[in-house]
């Protein structure tokens, strides 16, 4: 679980269909690049406008690729509710070597509630699970000490933090030291992170620029701290470009334009985003192109 693994969007045809292909070409693109590892099926793949055919289809081809690489499928699954997310996990942990779970949203479970619920997938699937915790999503706030409480669960293999900032439950929690992988789900805080001691990432921006993700997180590694700076002050611009309208559209729009995927199609209510975000995303990674080449 250490390193940068890229978030795949799910590509579609220009009709409106699974576009196989491109999603193939996204997967080599992101891991002969040097992405640790490939995530399917999460927010960024618009896991929840694909029917289950379409689910399977993606897990069938990432899992292809990945096993071609040797590296890791972190496949995106949960609901708010217990048994269907222990439904989901199931039908997904055939193909996955671990399960990224959100904490449940809307209902906001007590944090003992949460504990159980992680521990019931846990025992029903039979590969590591990553809890997401993302608050300002799911309307769930979790201590500290619930997330060390959830990281000491045996099916738990690390925790994908989402917080929206380092604040003080992430900072206690990268403090402990708890051997687990701590990874940042907010591309723009990857680097901070990693700099505290964070494992790795779950990185959206990762599809874009896969090679200087992976040659940021080396150079925390390796202790080369003036590129590692270097390379996250070139590389936020980038986030803040890719997430200025809602995600994952304006990643696909420059996706397309570089040829890795064929169409920029996004499924309602998403929306095509406007041209400035666009042309601003693609106009950074020029500029983070010319430190790693």
């Amino acid at each position: 679980m250490h390193g940068v693994h890229a978030s795949l969007v799910t590509p579609f045809t220009h009709s409106g269909e699974i576009d196989t292909k491109s999603l193939e070409r996204l997967a080599r693109h992101c891991l002969e690049q040097g992405a640790a590892g490939l995530v399917v099926l999460g927010t960024t793949g618009e896991a929840a406008m694909l029917t289950g055919a379409e689910q399977r289809a993606v897990l069938e081809t990432c899992r292809a690729v990945s096993i071609e690489h040797g590296t890791p499928l972190i496949v995106g699954a949960g609901t708010m509710g217990t048994a269907p997310s222990i439904e989901q996990a199931r039908e997904r942990a055939c193909l996955a070597d671990a399960l990224l779970v959100v904490v449940p949203y809307y209902l906001r479970p007590s944090d003992q509630g949460v504990l159980d619920h992680f521990a019931a997938i846990g025992a029903a699937a039979d590969v590591p699970l990553i809890p997401y915790n993302i608050p300002y999503r799911t309307g769930k706030h979790l201590s500290s000490g619930t997330l060390l409480r959830l990281l000491d669960l045996d099916c738990v293999t690390g925790i994908k933090q989402c917080a929206g900032a380092i604040d003080a439950d992430t900072l206690r929690l990268l403090a402990a030291r708890t051997g687990k992988a701590i990874l940042a789900g907010d591309d723009a805080y990857l680097y901070p992170m990693l700099q505290l001691g964070g494992a790795g990432g779950i990185t959206a921006s990762a599809c874009l620029a896969p090679g200087a993700y992976a040659a940021m997180a080396l150079a925390v590694r390796d202790g080369n701290h003036a590129r590692a700076l270097a390379l996250h002050n070139a590389l936020l611009p980038l986030a803040d470009a890719l997430f200025s309208e809602p995600s994952p559209a304006v990643l696909k729009a420059a996706l397309a334009d570089r040829g890795i995927i064929d169409s920029p199609s996004v499924r309602a209510p998403l929306h095509s985003p406007a041209t400035e975000p666009v042309a601003a995303a693609l106009s950074a990674l020029a500029g983070v192109g010319s430190l790693i080449h």
